[in-house]
């Protein structure tokens, strides 16, 4: 039985990176308190510029759209073995700590994504 969700997510379902990253909170999201929603095909409804949406991670957790740290933050959150994560990320100092590694992240996206292509052939 699906329970209504808690928390929806925007992934960018082209991506081998995020492929497997949901595919991972998937299984740990056994409440199904979670709507995985699939940008990349250009059909799924998006709350701002699908673009802007494919260069950032983007939840929406009790109305508010968030995005990078703080968008994974409340997926962990939702999830109660990483849950505990998630209420650290509320600390301003540490949210600021994962946004800046999420940054880094983001500028290595690219290369990951290309091995993670070259292995699923």
């Amino acid at each position: 039985m699906r329970l209504v969700a808690d928390l929806t997510v925007w992934f960018d379902g082209a991506c081998p990176l995020c492929r497997r990253e949901i595919a991972f909170m998937r299984r740990l999201d056994r409440r199904r308190a979670i709507t995985f929603v699939d940008v990349a095909d250009g059909e799924a409804a998006c709350p701002i510029d699908r673009g802007e949406l494919l260069a950032r991670f983007h939840a929406a957790e009790n109305g508010d759209l968030l995005s990078g740290a703080a968008a994974f933050a409340a997926m962990w959150r939702a999830i109660p073995s990483l849950r505990p994560l998630g209420l650290a990320a509320r600390n301003p100092l540490v949210l600021r700590w994962l946004e800046r590694s999420y940054l880094l992240f983001l500028k290595g996206r690219p290369r990951v994504q290309r091995l993670l292509s070259r292995i699923g052939r």
